[in-house]
């Protein structure tokens, strides 16, 4: 008995094959369909890295159910050549280009389209942050085609890889459409990485003026920005905080020189602190080890000679010398 590939144990591979579709990302399109209406009463429809042609013949199907069909158009654009389909205006064009968007517009009526999808997808290299980023760059282009092509209101419709944290991507797609939903169809295998944005009611930033120039793809990428005017280009202020004239970070200063050791410090605030606590008691501490001493015998010794007395007294027995006079006063 023969083995079956597991293409041809999956459902929707067989389905494709049975309604004559190119493939089965067909059956994505239609249930993104089922769930948002996005081909409800569209007439003018730009499929983006539409090889094989799958979504190209899925619209049309659409569009031949509509009373206007004789004045819809179907626009399916790729870098490969595509076998004809009927209905379905093909461009064999790059979508990173910028001549894309002036042979689109020769096809639609007044410029703009009711509709852009894009469900193509670059070679993976089994690196997902890589493949993520390859991803996220053709959907720049995309999005840039959409945003030259599609009417005030339009819906885009675009491929991507899912990552942990599509949060940012989302928002970013907010700046243009009033709704981004995040999907992933029923036919789109659990293990695959692929999700989909359908982004609806487009609506350009104040200012905003459509480029297919995308900068991370420039070979000069200084200079590109540089060319950016308007709200394209947004200065950011950067602020210096602190008085000019005060000290410098980036200088080198000379250090304080240091006359003695932490050590001998310690014990100077030691005597201080024992002269200053037997003074005021004028003669009156009790014999408490060597502070009691200490005090017999210079009761009205100053600061210096008490000091001088216990020069060669170790840290421990300043320690002492302490405790003997606070517990003297017990």
């Amino acid at each position: 008995m023969g083995k079956c590939s597991k293409d041809k144990r999956d459902v929707f591979y067989r389905l494709s094959k049975e309604e004559d579709y190119r493939a089965r990302s067909s059956f994505k399109l239609k249930q993104i369909n089922e769930e948002f209406g996005i081909l409800k009463g569209v007439r003018r429809v730009v499929d983006l890295c539409a090889a094989p042609g799958s979504w190209s013949q899925v619209i049309r199907e659409e569009m031949n159910k509509s009373v206007h069909k004789d004045r819809s158009v179907v626009i399916a654009v790729d870098i490969q050549e595509m076998a004809p389909i009927e209905g379905v205006v093909m461009i064999q064009a790059d979508i990173t280009e910028k001549d894309t968007v002036t042979k689109i517009k020769t096809f639609l009526p007044n410029g703009n389209a009711d509709l852009v999808v894009c469900d193509g997808a670059p070679d993976v290299t089994g690196i997902h942050d890589l493949d993520e980023f390859l991803q996220g760059q053709l959907l720049v282009s995309a999005l840039n085609i959409a945003t030259m092509v599609l009417k005030s209101g339009g819906t885009f419709v675009s491929k991507i890889f899912r990552g942990k944290h599509p949060e940012l991507l989302i928002t970013q797609l907010k700046i243009f459409f009033n709704k981004v939903e995040y999907v992933k169809p029923r036919s789109s295998r659990g293990s695959s990485y692929e999700s989909f944005v359908v982004c609806q009611g487009l609506t350009l930033p104040r200012g905003y003026q459509p480029t297919m120039v995308n900068l991370m793809l420039e070979p000069n990428y200084d200079l590109a920005v540089s060319k950016l005017e308007g709200v394209n280009r947004q200065i950011v202020p950067f602020v210096s905080c602190g008085d000019l004239s005060g000290w410098d970070s980036d200088r080198s200063f000379s250090l304080r020189t240091i006359s003695e050791t932490p050590c001998d410090k310690n014990k100077k605030h030691a005597f201080r602190f024992t002269n200053e606590r037997r003074s005021g008691r004028k003669g009156k501490m009790k014999d408490a080890g060597a502070c009691g001493k200490l005090a017999k015998n210079n009761s009205d010794a100053s600061s210096t000679d008490l000091e001088s007395e216990t020069e060669n007294l170790t840290l421990d027995d300043a320690i002492e010398l302490i405790t003997a006079c606070i517990l003297s006063d017990v």
